[in-house]
């Protein structure tokens, strides 16, 4: 990754709440406890030493326990806080430096903010509240007016621009805030709890909204939470926080795989892996011939000496063809010039890299042979049998959970498999 790359660097960023904060530098290379610091001086550490970059476009999500910083640090992002120490930089800009007419900018050209609890001006119409931000950018009246419907019918809001917040659902009032800070078109998001204020069915239902905005809008969204299910599902990385210092990076694959530390691993404990982890993590090296190069003889060979029944076709640039069984190539080479396409099986089972395992399940006790596994570019980068997504569910049983067996007899009476992970090879 290249510094173009790079919306956001946080460096040795520290944040001291209290009075004389230089005292408490010392206490925290002991290694002083926030508690002992807070005892010994009054003062409490908010950020202790966080770094880390957000990639452009990416959502990037600051996750951790009430208390552990994660709030204190969105709000340095745009100096609604002022940090202690250390550097943010925005597009390469050091935020420290700015002066108040160059933050007063950035905050309302280059990154917006949506929080928790709506913040709407409920003596405005939902078109004011959208159009506030550029009304105090001075923005001309048709041109915000403009901007404002369009935002509103990005969020799913065209036709309640005359209604008041007050006739709206937290939900409706939400995306009101969420449109408000897409109407001048920010590069940055900053979303501070934004979700944490509504209804458990409404709150899923806005973070599948997002994610479907930002397949459109690809924007750079720092996404604060203290929900690990909410991380999980919205963040491309995640950064979780403890006692104000930043304790892991990683994608939530790597989160839940390869948890740096005890308290990680005691956050992600309960959470049910096969939603997360995907095809990619459990796929195995898939043994191949290619055609039209290698012939039923070559296949023969290859399957005796991997042991196996069958083995993937594929073509010069590994896109996938179908498989070869162990009977079918004998046939063929008994026949003495016979071609690999004439008895291949074209309709195998294909998956996706990133698809989890938990939708693989009915998929794989329903398949004969292992499953194909393709890349973006439908070439065949791996393969995953029966036993290893069972094997996975299994580790993932909890004791209130319905038992693998029990999840197994669900799958196998769904008789309809899903579509989009039957395909025709070579089609």
């Amino acid at each position: 990754m290249n510094d173009h790359d790079v919306a956001i660097e946080v460096r040795d960023l520290f944040k001291i709440f209290g009075p004389q904060s230089e005292r408490v530098f010392p206490l925290l290379k002991q290694g002083k406890s926030k508690e002992d610091i807070l005892d010994k001086t009054g003062c409490t550490v908010g950020i202790n030493n966080a770094s880390f970059k957000v990639h452009r476009r990416e959502v990037f999500v600051v996750m951790g326990l009430s208390g552990s910083g994660k709030s204190t640090v969105i709000r340095c992002l745009n100096r609604l806080i002022n940090p202690t120490r250390g550097q943010v930089l925005v597009g390469g800009n050091d935020v420290m430096k700015m002066d108040r007419d160059e933050l007063v900018k950035l905050r309302r050209a280059k990154m917006s903010m949506v929080f928790q609890h709506f913040g709407l001006l409920p003596h405005r119409t939902v078109q004011a509240n959208v159009e506030y931000g550029l009304e105090v950018s001075k923005v001309d009246k048709g041109e915000r007016a403009q901007k404002a419907a369009d935002a509103l019918e990005l969020v799913g809001l065209k036709g309640y621009e005359h209604s008041y917040p007050s006739e709206l659902s937290g939900g409706m009032q939400q995306r009101v805030g969420l449109a408000r800070a897409l109407a001048n078109d920010p590069e940055i998001l900053l979303m501070d709890e934004a979700f944490s204020a509504l209804d458990p069915l409404i709150r899923t239902q806005m973070q599948d909204e997002l994610l479907e905005l930002q397949g459109r809008m690809h924007k750079t969204i720092v996404f604060i939470t203290h929900d690990l299910d909410e991380a999980l599902k919205l963040g491309d990385r995640i950064a979780i926080m403890k006692a104000g210092a930043v304790v892991q990076i990683g994608s939530p694959e790597e989160i839940l795989t390869r948890p740096a530390n005890e308290y990680v691993r005691n956050f992600v404990q309960n959470v049910d892996r096969t939603k997360v982890i995907t095809a990619s993590s459990i796929m195995r090296k898939a043994p191949v011939i290619t055609i039209p190069k290698d012939g039923p003889r070559v296949a023969v060979r290859a399957m005796e000496k991997l042991g196996s029944s069958s083995i993937f076709v594929v073509d010069a640039e590994r896109h996938l063809q179908g498989l070869l069984t162990i009977d079918d190539a004998i046939e063929l080479e008994k026949k003495q010039g016979g071609k690999v396409e004439s008895r291949m099986l074209s309709e195998v089972y294909v998956t996706t890299v990133d698809t989890p395992i938990s939708s693989l399940l009915a998929t794989a006790l329903g398949a004969k042979f292992p499953l194909a596994v393709t890349n973006q570019e439908q070439k065949l980068v791996g393969i995953i049998d029966r036993a290893t997504v069972m094997a996975e569910v299994l580790e993932n049983g909890g004791e209130n959970e319905p038992t693998p067996l029990e999840e197994y007899q669900k799958a196998l009476a769904e008789d309809d498999q899903p579509e989009e992970e039957k395909a025709v090879a070579s089609s």
